[in-house]
């Protein structure tokens, strides 16, 4: 008796344009048996589209769910793996600052005429500032900043010159003559007012200096 009930309560729901799935949940039976059941009813063009929509809905749904998932796992790792690290680098010593610099510098700074060190990360320009300061000892009126960016930030100079200025620490007056690079495209991204260009940190009356850095590097890397 109670299955007559179940079957006669698909067959209307299934007239009504539900799904065999949808059916299925509502009334607690399996789907195969209202599959059996409704399988001599037609749907009408209209509802075969409604259920269509639902169908794609559904899935674009359950791809934003699954996506904004994998966001959720990829920051805990984040976070997690920036928990360890500080807990392994809980101090840096005035010799651990000194091979740390010695290796940017390797990778990033100029190899002739005078200290140069070029970057377009702000972190990594601000911790070449404390390593050329407490470290190597450069006195504050050795610095000059160049910047290198794209023309398209033409009218923003003021603020990416504030942006470094308050970075590094230095004044504006510090600042030679900005390079503008000419555009490729006209395109804007949208991180576009987050852009800083690449910053050049130069040192001046740096000749023997340059000869003492690459003497720690090569000797550093014989070391090694």
């Amino acid at each position: 008796m109670a299955k007559s009930k179940e079957k006669f309560l698909a067959r209307k729901l299934r007239k009504e344009g539900l799904s065999m799935k949808e059916i299925s949940e509502r009334l607690k039976v399996s789907k195969g048996s209202v599959s059996l059941w409704c399988s001599d009813i037609r749907l009408t063009k209209r509802q075969i589209q409604k259920l269509h929509d639902k169908m794609v809905r559904g899935s674009y749904e359950g791809r934003l769910k699954g996506t904004q998932m994998q966001k959720e796992r990829k920051q805990r790792i984040i976070e997690e793996c920036l928990t360890k690290a500080k807990i392994d680098i809980a101090t840096l010593g005035e010799k651990e600052m000194f091979v740390a610099g010695l290796g940017l510098y390797w990778g990033e700074g100029a190899k002739n005429s005078a200290v140069r060190f070029y970057n377009s990360d702000p972190q990594a320009i601000q911790f070449m500032m404390k390593w050329f300061r407490q470290i190597l000892k450069i006195e504050e009126n050795r610095f000059s900043l160049y910047l290198n960016i794209n023309e398209t930030h033409k009218d923003r100079l003021d603020d990416v010159m504030r942006f470094w200025s308050k970075l590094t620490g230095l004044k504006k007056e510090q600042f030679r003559k900005p390079i503008l690079v000419k555009a490729r495209n006209k395109k804007k991204y949208e991180n576009f007012n987050n852009h800083y260009g690449t910053l050049c940190i130069r040192i001046a009356k740096s000749g023997n200096l340059l000869y003492q850095i690459m003497g720690w590097i090569k000797a550093m890397n014989e070391a090694g």
